[in-house]
C-alpha cells in the first residue's frame, strides 16, 4: 500500500460496510428462528398430509438457508471490522508522521521520503551543513544504523526526517501486511451459487471461521477479554459489559468458546453452539463422503480342523485397518447430531417448546446439552444427568427422557413455564464393570456440572427465581453426590433413580433443603444393590435405603432404564412423580411406606 492510498483510506468505511453485513446476520437470523419456531410449528399443528411436509420440509430447507447467511455474513462483518480495526491503527500512525513532519517543516514526497532543509552550526568553512532528503527504514536494526548515524550528522533536521520516514514506512508496512492479510480471507467468504446449503457448504462454513479466528487475533485481543476462569457471575457480567460490535465479533471468531461459557444467556449459548454444531456436522460428513464405503462382502467361510469358521474376507480388512477406525467414529457422531437434529426438529410437536443448544462439543466421547424451552425464563427448570455409557452417538435416549419429563411437568403446571434440559457434560464410564466401579469420573465431571447449575442461576431473567431440579439416574446419581460433596450445589430438590450410590450416606449431605431428595428404585433394577460396594456412603449406605433419609417415591416400572416410560394409557407413576417434583408439587408424590421393622418376626 502507497502514502497516497493510505492517506485517502477511510477505515470507517469499512466499519460502517461491516455493520451492513452484521444487520443482514441479524435478519436472517430472525427470519431463521421465525421459520422454525413459528411458521413450521403452527403448519406442523394446523396441517396434515403429503402437501403438508413436503411443505414443512422446504421451509426446513430455508431455515437453514438463513443459518448459511446469518454465520457467513457474521464472518465478513468481523473480517471487516477486524481489517477497519488493523489499517485504521496504521493510518493513524501515518497521520501522526505527517502532522509531526509539517509541524518541523519537513517535506513528505510522494513515494513516503523525507526532505529536510540545511540546519545546524556552520563548519570550519563557515558553511551551514546541507540538507538532503532521506527514506524509511522498517527493519529493526537497519534503522537502528540509521539513527545512530543520523545523531553524529551535524544537521539536526537530518535526524528528525529519518524519524518521521521510518514511523511513514512503518504505517504503510503494517497497512500493507493487513490488505495482504485481509483481502484473501474477505475473497474466501462467498457461497456457492446455488440455493442448496450441503455439508461442503458447511465443511467450507468451518474452513472461513477458522480462517477469520485466526487473521484476527490482533483484533480479538483487543476487545474485553472473558475472565480468565471466570465464576459464571463473572461471565455474565463480561458478556454484558460488550457492545453489540464486540459480542458478534465474539460470536463469530469463538463460537466455540462462547457457547461453553456459563452464565451467558441461554439464546447467545444456542447461536453459538448451532454455528459449531453445523459446521462440524458438516465438515464429518464431508470427510465421511470421501472415505470408501465397505466392502459389501465383509465374511467369507473357511474350514479349519474339520469345522467351518466365518471370518473377514481379505478385502474387508483391508479396508477396515485403513479406514475402520475413523468411519466408525465419524458414523456414530453424525448418528447422535442427527438425534439432536431432530429434537430441533420436533418443536412444536404436542406442543414441546424451541430447543436450546446450552453446549456442544465432538471431543473425546462428545458433549450435548439441550434444553426443551429456555431456562432463562422458565418458572420451573430440571436438569438431567445421564450415566454409564451415556456419549453424543447414544444421546437419543437421553433427550427423549427429558422430552417425556416436558410434557408431564408442563401438564402439571398449567400458566407456569418448564425448562427441562439434557447435560451430558461429562465423560460417563464407558464400561459397566471396567469403568463405572471407578469414582473418578463422578469428581473429574462435578465441578462442570456445579459451574452449570451456577450458570443457570447467573442467566435467569424471570421476574422470580426458577424452581430447579435435579434428576439423576445410575451413574449420574454418583456424580451429583459428588458435585454436593465437594462444593455447593445450586438446587433446589434432587432426584435419584437406579443410584448405585452418591458418596455420601444421607440426604442431609446433599446440599438442598431437609425433605427434598427423592429416590426412585424400580423393581428388577439390580444396579443399586450392586453399585453400593463401589459409590456407597459410610457402610455402603445408597439412597434406596431407610436411612439415608430420602423421599422413597412409588414406582411401577421395571428395571433400570423404564423410570421415563409412557405407554398408551398414559405416563408411567415413576415419570410422574418426577415431574411433580419439578413443578414443586413434591407434597402429593405418593412415597412407598416404610419398611416394617417386625416383618421377620410375622
Amino acid at each position: 500500500m502507497d502514502l497516497a492510498t493510505l492517506k485517502a483510506l477511510k477505515p470507517t468505511e469499512y466499519s460502517e460496510a461491516a455493520d451492513g453485513y452484521r444487520s443482514t446476520s441479524d435478519m436472517a437470523s430472525a427470519a431463521k428462528d421465525r421459520i422454525e419456531n413459528q411458521i413450521v410449528v403452527a403448519m406442523r399443528n394446523s396441517l396434515k398430509g403429503e402437501a403438508a411436509s413436503a411443505a414443512i420440509k422446504q421451509l426446513g430447507e430455508l431455515g437453514k438457508n438463513f443459518h448459511y447467511v446469518q454465520v457467513e455474513c457474521g464472518l465478513v462483518s468481523t473480517a471487516l471490522e477486524a481489517f477497519s480495526y488493523e489499517v485504521g491503527a496504521a493510518k493513524g500512525k501515518l497521520d501522526a508522521a505527517l502532522g509531526g513532519a509539517q509541524a518541523a517543516k519537513l517535506t513528505v514526497n510522494a513515494d513516503g521520503s523525507v526532505s529536510y532543509p540545511a540546519g545546524g552550526e556552520k563548519d570550519a568553512d563557515g558553511k551551514i551543513p546541507d540538507g538532503g532528503t532521506v527514506s524509511g527504514l522498517t527493519d529493526g536494526t537497519a534503522a537502528a544504523i540509521g539513527r545512530q548515524a543520523a545523531n553524529v550528522d551535524p544537521n539536526p533536521n537530518h535526524r528528525l526526517a529519518q524519524d518521521y520516514a521510518d514511523q511513514i514506512a512503518a504505517a504503510l508496512k503494517e497497512a500493507t501486511e493487513a490488505d495482504e492479510k485481509w483481502a484473501p480471507k474477505l475473497r474466501a467468504l462467498k457461497a456457492d451459487d446455488d440455493l442448496t446449503v450441503s455439508d461442503k457448504d458447511w465443511a467450507d462454513a468451518s474452513s472461513d471461521t477458522s480462517g477469520v479466528k485466526e487473521a484476527g487475533k490482533k483484533y480479538l485481543d483487543s476487545l474485553p477479554q472473558p475472565p480468565k476462569e471466570g465464576s459464571p457471575e463473572a461471565n455474565a457480567e463480561w458478556w454484558k459489559g460488550l457492545d453489540a460490535e464486540q459480542q458478534a465479533a465474539w460470536i463469530s471468531m469463538r463460537p466455540d468458546s462462547v457457547g461453553a461459557l456459563d452464565g451467558l444467556p441461554a439464546t447467545v449459548r444456542d447461536e453459538a453452539n448451532r454455528i459449531v454444531f453445523d459446521e462440524a456436522r458438516g465438515s464429518m460428513q464431508t470427510e465421511l463422503n470421501s472415505i470408501p464405503k465397505p466392502p459389501l462382502n465383509e465374511w467369507t467361510y473357511i474350514t479349519a480342523g474339520g469345522y467351518p469358521s466365518k471370518v473377514h474376507t481379505d478385502e474387508w480388512m483391508e479396508w477396515h485397518n485403513k479406514y475402520g477406525d475413523r468411519y466408525e467414529l465419524l458414523t456414530s457422531n453424525l448418528k447422535g447430531m442427527q438425534s439432536i437434529q431432530t429434537r430441533f426438529d420436533q418443536t412444536g410437536t404436542n406442543g414441546l417448546p424451541e430447543a436450546y443448544l446450552l453446549g456442544f462439543s465432538t471431543e473425546g466421547d462428545g458433549r450435548a446439552i439441550v434444553a426443551n424451552g429456555n431456562p432463562d425464563t422458565a418458572d420451573h427448570t430440571a436438569v438431567y444427568v445421564p450415566g454409564t455409557t451415556s456419549d453424543l452417538p447414544g444421546i437419543e435416549g437421553n433427550l427423549n427422557r427429558m422430552v417425556n419429563v416436558w410434557h408431564a411437568a408442563d401438564a402439571k403446571a398449567p400458566g407456569e413455564s418448564v425448562s427441562t434440559i439434557t447435560w451430558l457434560g461429562y465423560d460417563a464410564p464407558d464400561s459397566v464393570f471396567k469403568d463405572a466401579p471407578r469414582a473418578h469420573y463422578a469428581y473429574d465431571g462435578a465441578p462442570a456440572f456445579r459451574g452449570f447449575m451456577d450458570g443457570l442461576d447467573a442467566s435467569h431473567s424471570g421476574d422470580s427465581p426458577s424452581h430447579t431440579t435435579v434428576i439423576a439416574h445410575s451413574y449420574g446419581t454418583t456424580l451429583v453426590g459428588a458435585a454436593a460433596q465437594t462444593g455447593h450445589l445450586n438446587a433446589d430438590d434432587l432426584v435419584f433413580a437406579g443410584s448405585p450410590g452418591v458418596r455420601v450416606s444421607g440426604a442431609d449431605e446433599l446440599d438442598v433443603p431437609k425433605g427434598h431428595v427423592w429416590n426412585e428404585e424400580a423393581d428388577g433394577d439390580i444396579v443399586p444393590d450392586v453399585g453400593r460396594w463401589g459409590h456407597g456412603g459410610d457402610r455402603f449406605i445408597i439412597p434406596s435405603d431407610p436411612e439415608f433419609g430420602a423421599n422413597q417415591m412409588t414406582t411401577d416400572t421395571e428395571g433400570h432404564s423404564g423410570y421415563w416410560d409412557t405407554g398408551s394409557d398414559g405416563d408411567s407413576t415413576s415419570l410422574q412423580n418426577q415431574a411433580l417434583v419439578v413443578v414443586g408439587k413434591g407434597d402429593s408424590v405418593p412415597l412407598k411406606p416404610p419398611p416394617d421393622p417386625w416383618a421377620h418376626v410375622k
